[in-house]
């Protein structure tokens, strides 16, 4: 006789001695106290670059398009680089949820949580930038397709424009229903803990009246499949429109079918990087060392080993086919405007962050260092922002015609508009990790007897004694 459980070689999800009681004491516990003195620094930085950025919004819809440094030859320039790399950084959330859900993967139950809303955060973030980009916001609703209440003016179906919408709402609204399904058990385990009556009406109502019955884990697990199924291909399709942006057009650098598999493993890798960036500061201030472990990291490093080294094999492919096409302008473009031109600091910047440092996750000890773990994740979505901004500005700044040749640096309110998008994401973070388990309570309490430390060594104890003994035990145990 032998109970089927993972095996003993895996290090285990949840470390130290937990029982349910302690599970549910560790990741509830955060939420019913006041935060400490680093979440208040936090949250009020986060506040004061959001009010920046609200400010420099107001500046430019007040002034017009013009306060930024677009010009002639640069029509797309910061703001566009922003809206895709805040695209990008959305994808680890989702992926992780959904597909290593039906991977069955166990180590995405520590981390899942905290990516999924960093998904719904970030893609609040890269939906403002197309429409603020527009010039005339109150004209946003333009590009909504409902029926034909405005005579003849109906949306461009050929405009990337309206692409980007319907990609960005459909991915928005799956995350949201995946990553707030997920949360109802765990809202009815704090609202059965709650102290005063206003906390029980709040999170009993933002339960939806979980019960914890059979049926209702039924229907909730029936639910997360589905969703996980509809939100596995919009991982793919969503940056593979927003690569569409560039690709469909004729400009030397963009006009290339290399650009969806590129942008979907860039988006992968610095979305990875952006949850490991949040993971090690979240578990450090609400001491979750316990359940992000160590073992959480090393198995999101290799995933960022994977994509840096699959962006990396793109960035040569395109210095390839720039040299092997003989298109002039393709050649110009790549080799003496990008390479070597005015913004050629941009390029290599992204090629040293994105392909060269990411190797050092090949050693071991560096893939499981803490410390070097949140460098890299740092220093990969540094890379990352430069490979949009050498994508767009590179590409424009040298047109066909000499006399249109400019030089691109933003103004302050393209500047300030960017880093209210970092105020946004952070004031919301601190929210949520204020009153939403960071944590996926349930789902660790699912996997705690088949991958927490102190149940395995209680196996490796009985596979080393025979099995008569190990039936014994388990007959006198019930």
């Amino acid at each position: 006789m032998h109970l089927k459980y993972e095996s003993t070689l895996r290090e285990p999800l949840v470390d130290g001695v937990k029982d349910y009681h302690q599970v549910t004491e560790d990741i509830i516990s955060p939420i019913e106290g006041k935060p400490g003195k680093l979440w208040y620094v936090g949250f009020f930085i986060s506040l004061a670059l959001l009010g920046f950025g609200a400010f420099s919004v107001f500046w430019q819809i007040y002034f017009g398009v013009g306060v930024w440094n677009l010009n002639k030859t640069v029509g797309w320039g910061w703001d566009i680089t922003n809206f895709v790399w805040w695209v990008g950084i959305g994808h680890a959330g989702t992926l992780i949820s959904a597909i290593l859900l039906l991977f069955r993967q166990g180590w995405r139950t520590g981390v899942n949580r905290a990516a999924e809303a960093m998904t719904i955060f970030a893609v609040m973030c890269a939906g403002q930038f197309p429409i603020i980009h527009m010039g005339r916001v109150w004209m946003a609703f333009f590009i909504l397709p409902y029926p034909n209440t405005r005579g003849p003016v109906w949306v461009n179906f050929n405009s990337p424009l309206l692409w980007d919408v319907f990609a960005i709402s459909t991915y928005f609204t799956v995350s949201l229903l995946f990553w707030y399904s997920g949360l109802l058990p765990d809202f009815a385990s704090v609202r059965d803990r709650a102290k005063t009556k206003l906390r029980k009406l709040l999170y009993g109502v933002a339960s939806f009246g979980w019960t914890g019955s059979t049926k209702h884990w039924q229907r909730h697990e029936a639910l997360s499949l589905v969703l996980a199924g509809l939100a596995t291909p919009l991982v793919l399709s969503v940056h593979t429109i927003v690569s569409f942006d560039f690709a469909t057009s004729v400009i030397p650098g963009w006009h290339t079918t290399i650009f969806p598999p590129y942008f979907v493993a860039g988006a992968i890798f610095s979305g990875f990087a952006m949850v490991q960036t949040l993971l090690i500061i979240t578990r450090k201030i609400v001491h979750l060392e316990e359940y992000i472990t160590v073992g959480h990291m090393e198995a999101m490093n290799k995933v960022i080993v994977l994509t840096g080294s699959v962006v990396g094999c793109a960035y040569l492919t395109e210095l390839f086919m720039a040299w092997y096409g003989a298109n002039p302008y393709e050649f110009a473009t790549f080799f003496k405007y990008r390479a070597a031109g005015p913004l050629g600091w941009s390029y290599y910047i992204m090629m040293t962050c994105n392909v060269v440092t990411p190797q050092v996750f090949w050693f071991r000890k560096m893939r499981r260092s803490v410390a070097v773990t949140f460098v890299m994740s740092i220093i990969v979505n540094i890379g990352m922002w430069f490979e949009r901004f050498v994508i767009i500005c590179t590409s424009l700044y040298r047109d066909y015609l000499p006399s249109s040749w400019s030089y691109y640096r933003p103004s302050w309110p393209e500047v300030g508009f960017y880093l209210g998008t970092f105020g946004l994401f952070f004031t919301c973070y601190f929210l949520f990790a204020k009153y939403f388990p960071v944590i996926a309570l349930a789902e660790i309490k699912a996997i705690l007897k088949t991958s927490g430390q102190n149940y395995k060594e209680k196996m490796e104890v009985y596979e080393e004694e025979p099995a008569e003994k190990f039936a014994h035990d388990v007959a006198h145990s019930h």
